[in-house]
């Protein structure tokens, strides 16, 4: 039975030292009996505590890593089936499968292709993870394929064969970079597991059966793979996969069946790209840790990666920017100022309304603990004081010859208090963001 977070304390040191970047040791057993935390984090917990805590401390679904260090993709170490719950931790790794019957040349289009696909959303850089390479061919060329790959790009990399002489070709060029083994069944699970373990490689177990996939990561751990990754067949129905993906989640995280404690990924059949994302989406919300995709198409890998972002983002954390005077082109002691939260989706949306202005303006983003306009005035987080504040701090005074302030419109109440304070001149602006441009252009 589970210990609980009391139970847990009662055996730490309750030094309250902080070294473990928890306020109190209290809050660090609350942290540890959710598995959000490693035991590891304590310097002073005694051997007796750390016997008796040991496997508590471990997380119901183990930590995968793909990749080296500078290109690492972390999969699984989730600790709840709903992110109002708590939130999740690591997002799933996107990465697309090329296939080794292509020519060099195509393959470096491919790779051209996938290296731009990157975006900035809300200020927080979006893209892909890893690079599936799968074997149609025979053993040579999937090994010079993989020899290309890995000479033009940095991310991980899946290895798809079951070729142990193809694999263990492919492993040897890319020592040192942890590529995913893709895939071991009831037949391969030794070589593939030996494979793996030599090379310090994670491994996906692809089982025939749900009564099988127990007795193949067991088999595997035997063999000393710990890291591993459990395949979904995607070929079932769509609804099939999300309830298998939910109930193995399910016994992982409410059972603690170290059997099937370890993060998902589902390998996408070759569909209509609508249908690809559409499918895929399902899989990132339930409960997919990687993906591998066949669509190259830049509109479908922006939607899988904003919804990743979305399902990922902590529900209990509102997105934040740095709370700080921001110039938008170029700006002069002439330059209107105006005035927001530091919530990143409000901010963003302002920032591009100014830039279709084409008007060279100051932005003021308050820190309002990333909270909209309405919601941080209500909460008396966007008040007059706060703002009199940011402007002294921001320093735009010594970058403005003139003291007029822009204020959202819907915050207009606050206009004669804010210049009491402040000593500035306050305009208001208009309610909406979309009528900045305009506004802006017709300042006088």
């Amino acid at each position: 039975m589970a210990l609980s977070g009391l139970d847990i304390y009662k055996l730490l040191p309750k030094t309250n030292c902080r070294e473990c970047g928890f306020p109190t040791c209290l809050a660090f057993a609350l942290s540890l009996a959710k598995k959000a935390v490693s035991l590891e984090k304590c310097p002073y917990v005694s051997k007796e505590a750390k016997q008796a805590l040991d496997a508590q401390s471990q997380p119901p679904i183990r930590l995968a890593l793909i990749g080296d260090e500078k290109n690492k993709s972390e999969i699984g170490n989730e600790t709840v089936m709903f992110r109002h719950e708590e939130k999740f931790h690591h997002p799933a790794a996107l990465g697309f499968i090329i296939e080794d019957s292509l020519l060099d040349t195509e393959i470096k289009e491919r790779l051209l292709k996938i290296g731009k696909l990157h975006f900035e959303r809300v200020g927080q850089h979006l893209k892909t993870d890893l690079i599936a390479i799968k074997q149609t061919k025979d053993t040579q060329r999937f090994i010079d394929v993989v020899t290309l790959i890995s000479g033009l790009t940095s991310v991980g990399i899946v290895l798809m064969s079951q070729d142990t002489k193809a694999l263990a070709g492919a492993l040897k060029i890319l020592a040192g970079k942890r590529p995913l083994v893709y895939a071991a069944n009831s037949q391969t699970i030794a070589d593939l597991s030996a494979l793996a373990k030599e090379n310090a490689s994670p491994l996906a177990i692809k089982a025939e059966s749900w009564d099988t996939l127990p007795e193949l990561t067991k088999k595997a751990n035997e063999l000393g793979v710990l890291d591993l990754v459990i395949d979904v067949d995607t070929k079932n129905q769509q609804a099939k996969v999300i309830a298998e993906m939910t109930q193995l989640r399910r016994l992982a995280l409410k059972k603690a069946n170290r059997a099937v404690g370890y993060p998902l990924m589902c390998v996408m059949d070759k569909l209509a790209s609508q249908a690809e994302v559409i499918r895929a989406g399902d899989y990132i919300a339930k409960y997919a840790g990687i993906i591998l995709l066949n669509t190259f198409e830049e509109w479908a890998v922006l939607a899988l990666l904003t919804l990743r972002q979305n399902i990922y983002t902590d529900p209990q954390k509102p997105l934040q920017i740095e709370s700080k005077l921001y110039a938008i082109g170029n700006t002069t002691e002439n330059s209107p100022a105006l005035v927001t939260t530091n919530f990143s989706l409000t901010y963003y949306t302002v920032l591009g309304e100014v830039e279709a202005s084409k008007v060279p303006t100051y932005i003021l983003s308050v820190n309002t603990e990333g909270m909209s306009v309405l919601t941080a005035w209500a909460a008396e987080k966007f008040t007059p004081e706060k703002i009199a504040e940011s402007l002294k701090k921001s320093g735009v005074e010594e970058k403005l010859k003139h003291r007029n302030l822009i204020i959202p419109g819907y915050v207009a109440v606050m206009s004669g208090d804010l210049e009491e304070k402040s000593g500035w001149k306050i305009v208001v602006g208009p309610k909406e963001a979309a009528g900045i441009p305009t506004f802006l252009k017709n300042l006088s």
